[in-house]
């Protein structure tokens, strides 16, 4: 048996998963979560970066001090874009800010296509404009001068961070290194030359590695801490959560698409080749890369963020709903018919008014109860999924008859039959893990224990239930 820890930090929360591999089938157990809060300061809004990789060294002397677990791997996968800044000494000159930070925002980017046209941008990237994206972030550091952009000597992404921390190895794992907007998926470097018009000093950008590769092993005091052995490997695994959750896609065949169903809801294929041309800027698709090489030709929509977020408003309100309760309530409620755009809520708080003066301003009826509210959501995302698959299949000329949901999401019984519906298409939801089961499996062929993504998606068929919902 051979047995991998998974850390797997999402926006809401971070779980440690222990991944037993053993005669073709993977095992998952969960060994600890905790939340992911983010700190709101008069400066601005901050990952709570220091609390995060103390709940991974937690995590680690669970497996090494209470456990006595011999583990062949640990690997760490988050969200994309966000990234800290390292001075000389290899400290944080300060700590990293959050994607929902109010300094990203549509004027930063309109600034930024200023000193590098967007058509160029585009052109050099693949990737959908948002306002979060690495390049409008460190472009915002630009124009307002900031100090600590001038100290660094270092940029890692949020997950090389955490590997930088336990390994002392500084390296940029590739898929998430895509979600930048200043890698290059044709040339396969980084975008230099977008770099210098921007200002931004290239030789912050460490060297890019694929997923699976060994980094090292544990530093010396954490492994002692920790109670695991000092030769334990470090592996970049696929460290963009979403590339790790479509390693373990349990498809078959090549006319299938996938939903990494979550605070965000990213739809698209996987691709021998990225699409970067104007239907591609035009419909504002993304290309990031994907364990294997791969090219994930993608759609960021906004996803479950907008429940967790009315979920949190009604929590300060005095309400605690649990998300089954809701969806739940989301089932009883009666459909309104109409369908609001997931993406117009991307600043956090008071969701259920942001809501509600959506729909006054378009002159539509007002879900009064949490249960109509929920459905709205519900059926504006599935509404959002049939729009991007008709996207896909233009941008691709292949038809996709399959959608896999993976991801917490793909619990939401609801969603998935609305998502059914609404594209038309069979649905196969599964696994909810499928992100852990990534991050591990990828370890596994660095390790050189599973051969591909081939071999790891049959593994995955074999180790967990799928459910299947036909349009109705």
């Amino acid at each position: 048996m051979n047995r991998f820890l998974a850390i797997d930090l999402g926006a809401e929360s971070g779980r440690a998963m222990l991944g037993s591999l053993e005669s073709g089938r993977l095992a998952l157990e969960e060994l600890h979560r905790f939340a992911n809060t983010p700190v709101r300061l008069p400066t601005g809004l901050y990952w709570d970066t220091l609390r995060l990789f103390h709940e991974i060294r937690h995590s680690l002397a669970i497996c090494g001090r209470e456990r006595k677990i011999k583990l062949d791997g640990i690997g760490v996968d988050t969200w994309g874009v966000d990234f800290a800044l390292l001075g000389a000494d290899g400290a944080l000159v300060d700590n990293p800010r959050h994607y929902r930070d109010a300094r990203n925002n549509q004027i930063t980017m309109d600034k930024t296509f200023a000193s590098a046209p967007r058509e160029e941008i585009f052109a050099q990237t693949g990737i959908q404009f948002m306002p979060i994206n690495t390049l409008y972030q460190l472009s915002a550091m630009k124009l307002a001068q900031s100090p600590a952009l001038g100290m660094a000597k270092t940029l890692l992404f949020t997950p090389d961070l955490f590997n930088y921390w336990l390994s002392g190895v500084v390296r940029a794992e590739v898929s998430i290194a895509s979600t930048s907007q200043f890698y290059n998926p044709v040339t396969k470097d980084w975008a230099k030359g977008l770099l210098r018009k921007l200002g931004i000093e290239e030789s912050l950008l460490p060297e890019i590695v694929s997923s699976g590769t060994r980094l090292g092993t544990l530093l010396p005091e954490v492994a002692e801490t920790s109670g695991l052995s000092a030769d334990t490997p470090v592996f970049a695994t696929a460290s963009h959560d979403t590339a790790s959750a479509v390693a373990a896609v349990p498809s078959e065949g090549q006319d299938w698409g996938y939903i990494s169903s979550g605070t965000w809801s990213l739809m698209g294929v996987e691709l021998d080749a990225p699409v970067i041309n104007e239907h591609a800027a035009v419909l504002n698709f993304t290309n990031e890369v994907g364990a294997g090489g791969k090219i994930r030709l993608l759609k960021n929509i906004a996803g479950l963020w907008l429940l967790q977020e009315c979920r949190r408003a009604w929590a300060l309100a005095g309400r605690e709903y649990g998300y089954a309760e809701l969806v739940e309530l989301a089932a009883a409620a009666p459909s309104s018919g109409l369908t609001l755009d997931p993406d117009a809520f991307p600043q956090p708080g008071q969701m259920p008014e942001q809501i509600a003066e959506h729909c006054r301003e378009r002159g539509v009826n007002i879900p009064e109860q949490p249960g109509g509210m929920v459905r709205l959501i519900l059926e504006s995302l599935a509404a959002r999924y049939g729009e991007v698959l008709e996207n896909i299949e233009a941008l691709t000329g292949r038809r996709i008859n399959r959608i896999h949901i993976v991801g917490g999401g793909s619990r939401n019984e609801l969603l998935n039959q609305l998502a059914a519906n609404a594209t038309g298409r069979t649905v196969i939801a599964g696994p909810a893990e499928a992100t852990a089961a990534g991050n591990v499996l990828v370890q596994a062929i660095g390790a050189g224990i599973v051969s591909g993504v081939g071999e790891a998606r049959e593994i995955v068929r074999r180790s967990f239930q799928i459910q299947i919902y036909e349009p109705r």
